[in-house]
């Protein structure tokens, strides 16, 4: 019988994650499990039931003889954007699927996991190529669960009542940032990407290559509520000057005036966070930023934001050391030296776009990152609700410079030593 190269370990990981998914779920309403504010945020329940359909599809079906789905309208319902696979329920309406219920989302993730604990048991003859896809599976539940706080977020901050996802979430960071210092990088030739033997790690961090980068400096820190504020109060909103020609249209239409969840009160700035809502502190990092306030931000402070080879060239030999979800506090820390993963995900001025000679996978599978390499930016080093066992340096998030309901926030750079 062919068996999975260290299957107990992955089995065992498999297990902890999807009951991590179910453990973050427990501080919910019944009535919090359906909301959807937005097309870009998706509910609790569909979330659940999403990265369930990602096994059943991609493992369960193709490696289990005779395996019967629990449902097979869920294929339709389930499907993300996976066009090899077959037509998608429409994004923006996942909120108003009442059925199946909460309950029932459990049951079929309950069922899936079960049958999946027998596949990597017994794999068969494709036994590597069911590790392959397992690993793949649970990255990618571990990215649904970041996305579970994001848009858990924005979706109960539409409430007028600012309700709690846990009341103990988001502590004080302080009054005070630390003074921002300089840590200088060489110029010349230098090598960005993953290395294949190296870990799990997504296609687009392939192939390994040559880059050539100017000397260039990044910031020690990372940008805190108080310069925010100052660039409120310079009247930076309102300043075109400052603004790439997109993000300046944008500030224009939805009326950007304060990065996203702040409100001001009695003259008072406030802000949303998953512990309720509490009044802005300067010392602590600046988050919910688009790339276009990233930008405008950084030309602001006379510097400028680095692209992505920078960040990795700089990160490339630092600890994976910062504040992630396993601290359960769910917002950012304070601005302090010496934080180059975690809090924030950092914006670069680098498009998404492919690596010399990246190949995606093929079949509905290689969908999984390729066909976004369009439009986007890039953001790096990872957020206060990720996983750390999931970020590295050479880790590649990607947004539309207009998005800002991720943890996102700025790093500066500068040229020269």
């Amino acid at each position: 019988m062919a068996v999975l190269s260290e299957d107990i370990s992955l089995a065992r990981t498999f297990d902890d994650i999807r009951a991590l998914s179910e453990h973050y779920c427990q501080p919910l309403a019944i009535e919090d499990y359906g909301l959807q504010a937005i097309a870009e945020t998706s509910p609790a329940k569909w979330h659940l039931a999403h990265t369930t359909w990602f096994f059943e599809t991609f493992l369960l079906k193709p490696f289990v003889p005779g395996y019967q789905p629990a449902n097979r309208a869920f294929e339709y319902l389930f499907n993300s954007y996976y066009n090899g696979i077959g037509a998608q329920f429409p994004r923006n309406q996942r909120g108003l699927l009442s059925r199946p219920t909460v309950e029932e989302v459990y049951e079929y993730r309950h069922r899936v996991s079960e049958s999946m604990r027998q596949l990597l048991l017994n794999p068969g003859d494709a036994a590597a190529e069911v590790e392959a896809r397992t690993r793949l599976g649970v990255q990618h539940e571990m990215q649904h669960q970041e996305l579970f706080f994001t848009d858990l977020k924005y979706n109960l901050a539409i409430n007028p009542l600012f309700p709690a996802y846990r009341p103990d979430a988001a502590p004080l960071a302080g009054a005070n940032a630390d003074t921002i210092g300089w840590q200088s990088v060489d110029g010349g030739l230098h090598v960005m990407g993953a290395e294949s033997d190296d870990g799990f790690h997504f296609d687009n961090e392939f192939p390994r290559h040559q880059v050539f980068l100017q000397p260039f400096a990044m910031a020690d820190r990372l940008i805190s509520n108080g310069e925010v504020l100052d660039f409120i109060e310079a009247g930076g909103y309102q300043q075109p000057a400052l603004w790439l020609a997109d993000g300046w249209s944008q500030v224009q239409q939805v009326h950007w005036a304060a990065p996203l969840h702040w409100l001001k009160r009695d003259g008072e700035w406030y802000e949303f966070t998953l512990g309720g809502l509490r009044p802005v502190e300067r010392g602590a990092t600046a988050c919910h930023l688009s790339g276009y306030e990233a930008e405008a931000l950084a030309r602001w402070l006379g510097a400028r934001l680095p692209t992505e080879a920078e960040w990795e060239v700089w990160a490339a030999d630092q600890p994976i050391s910062g504040h992630f979800v396993d601290a359960e506090q769910f917002h950012p820390g304070p601005a302090r030296k010496g934080t180059v993963f975690g809090d924030v995900w950092q914006w670069t001025r680098s498009s998404y776009a492919p690596y010399p000679g990246y190949q995606p996978a093929e079949g509905a599978i290689g969908e999984y990152n390729g066909k976004f390499m369009c439009n986007q930016w890039v953001l790096r080093g990872g957020s206060c609700v990720s996983d750390r066992r999931q970020i590295s340096a050479t880790y590649r998030n990607f947004f539309y410079p207009a998005d800002r309901w991720q943890f996102s926030g700025v790093r500066l750079a500068k040229d020269g030593r």
